[in-house]
């Protein structure tokens, strides 16, 4: 049964993939970043709080340490997350959730919260799923 949403934001108008406006919107612009495969864990491993790069990279497990400095630099990019370089041997790196960061998951915790509740739900679909046959597909 549909879920009647009450919500008061204004439903996204089609848009032209690679038009102007497409590339203006921040709906779209934000996903993007967040929506890959890593950033959400990233962020969410985060907020407890400061972290060396080492300690990230165990406590999210199967990334790989490419993919992982690409995914920092990103979120430090859009402002998300901060990195501090301390001198010493061997170089130490922390880092932190801004405070954008901060509010961005706040935002992000009922997505969160919905996911761990619904997965068995999800992946009995998927199982249970059958494709419709190639002619009637279309």
């Amino acid at each position: 049964m549909p879920v009647k949403s009450k919500s008061k934001i204004a439903k996204p108008q089609p848009v032209e993939r690679g038009s102007e406006l497409s590339a203006r919107c921040p709906v779209r612009d934000v996903l993007d970043r967040i929506g890959d495969r890593w950033s959400l864990l990233v962020l969410l491993t985060l907020s407890d709080g400061t972290m060396r790069f080492s300690v990230l990279k165990r406590a999210i497990g199967d990334i790989s340490q490419r993919m992982l400095a690409q995914t920092l630099r990103t979120l430090e990019q859009d402002g998300l997350l901060t990195r501090t370089v301390f001198p010493s041997v061997p170089p130490r790196v922390d880092y932190t959730l801004t405070p954008m960061g901060y509010s961005l998951l706040a935002k992000l915790e009922p997505l969160v919260e919905w996911a761990e509740v619904n997965h068995p739900a999800v992946k009995a679909a998927r199982k249970a799923y059958v494709p419709p046959l190639r002619a009637t597909a279309l």
